[in-house]
């Protein structure tokens, strides 16, 4: 407060002391509001943070029960992980199974001849094309980095291009699709085309074919034939198989092999294309091996004289015992007809569409650098009352219809080729989602030996939750303890804190002593930590410190005040123990279902979950005291304003009595040593 301040009058009666000594009184029913208001804030400011730490825990708590609880996590590991890797959704199967990565999928990537720093590409529409995107680039003419440039911002997840340093002050064009697959290839039109002849990327060419599969003498018995399905049904074999000028005819039961030649087969850069009609024709097991009756033998016969008619015994043979008939045959139909056999001896299917039954039949294109190692195809046609035409087999370079070819490609388009569990599929990426449910394959390499891929529950995910919900819990209790009791040891029981946090704390020890809620949330917990829950009558762990998780889980037999203080400890060799061979039960533990009505409705997690919720949930036990301190801050800021607006006045009334009162005194003090003077002087002039 500013002193009394009067221009050329000096505070030698001590007013300003006065006034202030008289104010300092005036003011302790301020100073004590102003207290109460701290006090208000502290408890606001107390009970805000044991909100949020009760609210912490109850999210932890929910995450151990709920829909993505972490003991339904799945982990897929392979033993390949340079070439295929997984990854396992939650409702993924517990399971183990093999793959094989022919090769990955890969995308036309194209490089040019060296080219100059700076060289200036011609204007033009440059048009490419990639699968079912086109990219068109209206180019006014540049030097060639602006032409990168331009061409990655129009290409976006289309196409990229890139300029790669292959000489001192040279580079070469890198064009390359960022579609990866057999339908995908990066095709050059308008002025893409004319500046990639101009660079080298691509080169002219003919389409040129080379056929076999014309004349019978490259027909071979079928190799791998199995067991004949059914006896007195006849073995496959190509002996009434013929060659007419539609293509080789394999009727019912007929099959073939035919070699690949050599130049073709080794040449990754071909593709077989070749069609198969398929057509029903009558079923040989009724018209060959139809069943057979007994033999009808003619009338004995009889003689007749003299009226007297003697008859003959009926003929009768006995048949062999082989020649008796058979059990009828039934019709085979099986639609696994074609194979590619390869050099090892093993086959890939290939699988034959509806389309084998139109008129023109499926037409097959077989890329061969996904199929390494391919000797000879082979057609095996189990079927009774179906018959196939296999055309002649084309060899052809795709890339020659476009009229023109890479020259330095440095990946070409094809799809993704794996075997899983010996099954051959073919996808146009190298994400598969849809060979395992609920697990996706991720490729990058063609294996060198067969991967083995394990889908496992993930227990360090488990491990992390469980250990996240025992720290969350225990900062909770620690904070409960904090507030309602007044026990400095409390505080220095928790070696986590730091110097600025154990000051912090020492403020609030005890400011809820007698609240009984923060008790009372206490005791519910450690009754639900406590409790037994058994989800059948078969359940062996039914409490939480069977899984290494209690009060005193490292069976410490010494006096430990700490250890009354309810904070949870884990014993970690029995948790690891129990989640490596009970997660399962442990799940069930922290929530399951008791009626039947599918609704999870008891266990750790669950009962937690509703203690917690009655104090933090809006509306609930903190937010109540929350609002009534919000209240009781309001109404102290008002009569702290009111007080302080009275003060003010007061100071100034004592101010200006005080101010009126000094200047009386000082009027006084004036004239009387006026007086004074007078005197004074009168009786120096009578002394003269």
């Amino acid at each position: 407060m500013s002193g009394l301040n009067i221009p050329g009058v000096n505070d030698k009666y001590k007013t300003n002391e006065i006034v202030e000594g008289l104010m300092k009184v005036e003011r302790i029913p301020l100073n004590r509001e102003k207290e109460n208001l701290d006090s208000y804030k502290k408890q606001q400011d107390a009970w805000r943070t044991v909100n949020q730490k009760m609210s912490s825990l109850r999210d932890s708590v929910k995450s151990l029960y709920s829909f993505d609880n972490p003991f339904n996590s799945k982990i897929a590991s392979s033993s390949e992980e340079y070439a295929v890797t997984a990854t396992a959704g939650r409702e993924a199967a517990y399971e183990s199974f093999k793959v094989d990565v022919i090769t990955p999928a890969t995308a036309d990537r194209f490089l040019s001849k060296e080219i100059e720093k700076g060289m200036s590409v011609p204007a033009g529409l440059y048009v490419y094309q990639t699968g079912d995107k086109t990219i068109q680039l209206n180019w006014k003419g540049g030097k060639i980095e602006d032409f990168v440039t331009s061409l990655n911002k129009r290409g976006r997840d289309v196409l990229k291009a890139s300029l790669i340093g292959v000489n001192k002050g040279n580079k070469a064009l890198l064009i390359e699709s960022l579609k990866t697959g057999e339908e995908a290839k990066l095709v050059f039109k308008d002025a893409a085309l004319t500046f990639a002849l101009d660079t080298q990327m691509v080169k002219r060419v003919t389409a040129e074919k080379d056929s076999f599969g014309k004349t019978f003498s490259e027909i071979k018995a079928p190799v791998n034939l199995s067991e004949v399905e059914q006896e007195g049904l006849a073995q496959i074999s190509n002996s009434n198989v013929k060659i007419s000028e539609n293509g080789i005819l394999v009727p019912p039961r007929g099959g073939f092999s035919i070699d690949i030649p050599q130049n073709i087969a080794k040449d990754s850069s071909k593709t077989l294309v070749f069609s198969v009609k398929a057509r029903n024709v009558n079923d040989i097991t009724s018209s060959d091996y139809s069943e057979v009756g007994e033999p009808t033998l003619p009338d004995s016969g009889s003689v007749t004289f003299k009226n007297i008619t003697i008859t003959n015994n009926p003929l009768s043979v006995d048949l062999p015992e082989n020649s008796k008939p058979s059990v009828p045959l039934v019709p085979v139909k099986n639609d696994s007809v074609l194979f590619a056999h390869f050099e090892d001896g093993t086959e890939r299917e290939l699988k034959l569409t509806d389309d084998a039954f139109s008129e023109n039949g499926a037409t097959l294109k077989l890329d061969l650098k996904q199929y390494p190692g391919i000797k000879s195809f082979v057609i095996r046609n189990q079927n009774t009352g179906v018959e196939y035409v296999v055309s002649q087999i084309d060899s052809v370079d795709e890339n020659a219809s476009l009229g023109y070819a890479p020259v330095n490609p440095v990946s070409t388009a094809g799809d993704a080729v794996i075997k899983y569990e010996g099954i051959t599929i073919t996808r146009p990426t190298n994400s598969i989602d849809d060979v395992i449910p609920h697990v996706t394959l991720n490729l990058s390499n063609a294996t060198e030996r067969t991967a083995t891929i394990k889908i496992e529950p993930d227990v360090e995910a488990a491990k992390d939750a469980l250990i996240t919900f025992v720290g969350k819990y225990n900062q909770a209790v620690a904070e409960l303890n904090i507030l309602s009791q007044n026990k400095p040891e409390i505080i220095a029981e928790l070696d986590y804190l730091s110097s600025d946090e154990k000051k912090e704390y020492q403020d609030k020890l005890g400011l809820f002593f007698n609240d009984f809620s923060l008790s009372n949330i206490k005791n519910s917990m450690a009754q639900v930590i406590s409790g037994v829950y058994k989800a059948t009558d078969n359940s062996e762990i039914t409490m939480l410190s069977q899984i290494g998780i209690s009060t005193n889980a490292t069976n410490y037999s010494g006096y430990n005040p700490g250890k009354m203080r309810g904070y949870l400890e884990i014993n970690e060799k029995v948790l690891d123990e129990n989640l490596k061979n009970n997660l399962d039960s442990i799940k069930v533990l922290f929530g399951f279902d008791s009626d039947g009505d599918l609704v999870v409705d008891t266990g750790i997690g669950y009962k937690l979950d509703r203690q917690i919720t009655a104090y933090v949930q809006s509306g609930g036990i903190f937010a109540n005291k929350n609002s009534t301190l919000d209240k009781q801050i309001k109404a102290s800021e008002q009569k702290i304003a009111k007080l302080e607006t009275q003060l003010d006045r007061k100071e100034a009334e004592l101010k200006a009595k005080y101010g009126q009162m000094e200047s009386s005194l000082n009027s006084l003090e004036n004239q009387s040593e006026s007086i004074n003077n007078f005197n004074r002087q009168h009786q120096n002039n009578n002394n003269r």
